[in-house]
C-alpha cells in the first residue's frame, strides 16, 4: 500500500483549527488529516481527506496513522486551555506534555520511515511568562524570548515544558542519526498572545475577556469582566495567528534562529476594548467583577513582548492592527452570527 503524504492536524476542531482547515483548503493542494475528540463540524468536513476521533494519548490511533499516510508536516494544536489546567493539573499534564511527546514520537517516526524532517509546528503561548510583579512588568517594557521564562500556571508549565521537548528532538535526533536528516523532527513554536476568533466562541482561556465582551455585547446579554480596566496584554486576530503558523510552516529552516518565537500585533487595555465595543453597541451591559486568581496569572504575563525574531527570521507582519482587528473582522462577524 502506498501511503498518501499529508499535513496532521490535532485538535482540529478548536479555535486555531477551523482558521487553519479554512486557509489550508483554499489552496486545495494540501491533503489534510485530522485528528480531534471531537468530531469536526459539517462545514469543514469536505475540506479535510481523513478525520479521525479520538486522543492524542492514544498511541494505537498515533500508529494507525502512521502506518496509513506519510505525514510531511505536523499542526500540534490539540491543548487544555489555560484556565480549565489550574483546576485539573494532573489532566493538563497528561494532555499537554504526554500527548506533546506521543506526537514528537510520531514525527520522529514518521521522518525515520521517508527519510526527511518532518516539520512540527507547534502553537506555544505567552503563559511561559512569569514576570514577578506588576512593577517589573511596567519597566520592562516588551519582553524578549529569553526573558522571565518562570510560568506561574500548569498550562505555561506544560508549554514551556514541551517548546524544550520539540528543541530536545530537533538536536538530539538530528546529532544521532546516521543520514543526517534521516529521523529529524523540525520543530518550531509560535508564543501566541491572546488570540481572538470571530468564528468560534470563547472555551476558556485566560485571555477570553476580550472576546467574551463582544459577544455577550452582540447577544444584547450582561457581561461581568473579570480583570481590571487598566488590564492590558499583547492580542492578535485569528487570522493573522493562522498565517504565522503557516509562515513559519514554510520557512527555509537555515533562516530559522531559534525554535520558539515570540508574536503578536496589538495590546489594548480592557477599557479600551470595551470602549471600542460600546461604540458598536451602545447599549451593552458591561461591567467590572474582578476574578483575583485569574487577574493574577494575567498580570503575570508580559503587557508586550518583543517579536523582533519572527519579523527578521521568517516575515512576520500582521495584517490586523487593534482598529481593524475590531472594526473590520470581529464586531462586523460577531454581529451577522447573532443576527442570524
Amino acid at each position: 500500500m502506498i501511503r498518501k503524504p499529508v499535513v496532521f492536524i490535532t485538535g482540529a476542531g478548536g479555535e486555531i483549527g477551523h482558521g487553519l482547515i479554512a486557509r489550508l483548503g483554499q489552496g486545495g493542494d494540501r491533503r489534510i488529516v485530522t485528528l480531534d475528540v471531537n468530531p469536526l463540524e459539517g462545514s469543514l468536513r469536505h475540506l479535510v481527506d481523513r478525520e479521525f476521533t479520538g486522543s492524542i494519548l492514544d498511541t494505537a490511533l498515533l500508529e494507525r496513522i502512521l502506518a496509513e499516510y506519510e505525514v510531511e508536516l505536523v499542526f500540534h494544536l490539540a491543548a487544555l486551555l489555560s484556565t480549565r489546567s489550574e483546576f485539573t493539573p494532573t489532566t493538563a499534564h497528561h494532555v499537554n506534555v504526554e500527548g506533546t511527546l506521543n506526537l514528537l514520537e510520531f514525527a520522529q517516526k514518521e521522518g525515520e520511515s521517508h527519510g526527511r524532517p518532518v516539520v512540527f509546528v507547534y502553537p506555544s503561548s505567552i503563559a511561559v511568562y512569569g514576570v514577578p510583579d506588576t512593577e517589573v512588568r511596567a519597566r520592562t517594557g516588551k519582553v524578549q524570548e529569553d526573558q522571565f521564562t518562570h510560568p506561574t500556571t500548569m498550562y505555561g508549565c506544560n508549554k514551556l515544558y514541551c517548546e524544550e521537548l520539540g528543541r530536545y528532538y530537533a538536536r538530539h535526533y538530528k546529532q544521532l542519526s546516521a543520514e543526517p536528516l534521516a529521523g529529524r523532527v523540525d520543530f518550531r513554536a509560535v508564543r501566541f498572545p491572546g488570540l481572538i476568533s470571530a468564528m468560534t466562541v470563547p472555551s476558556g482561556g485566560t485571555s477570553d475577556y476580550a472576546p467574551e465582551i463582544i459577544h455577550a455585547a452582540a447577544k444584547r446579554e450582561p457581561y461581568a469582566c473579570f480583570v481590571r480596566p487598566d488590564t492590558r496584554i499583547p492580542f492578535m486576530a485569528m487570522p493573522d495567528g493562522v498565517e504565522a503558523l503557516l509562515a513559519l510552516a514554510e520557512a527555509p529552516r537555515e533562516q530559522l534562529t531559534r525554535t520558539a518565537y515570540n508574536v503578536a500585533a496589538f495590546n489594548p487595555s480592557a477599557r479600551e476594548i470595551l470602549d471600542v465595543v460600546k461604540q458598536a453597541f451602545p447599549d451593552a451591559q458591561i461591567t467590572w467583577k474582578n476574578d483575583a486568581k485569574r487577574q493574577g496569572i494575567v498580570d503575570s504575563w508580559p503587557g508586550d513582548v518583543d517579536d523582533s525574531a519572527a519579523r527578521r527570521d521568517w516575515g512576520f507582519s500582521p495584517r490586523y492592527d487593534f482598529v481593524r482587528a475590531f472594526e473590520e473582522y470581529l464586531i462586523p462577524t460577531i454581529r451577522r452570527r447573532y443576527a442570524s
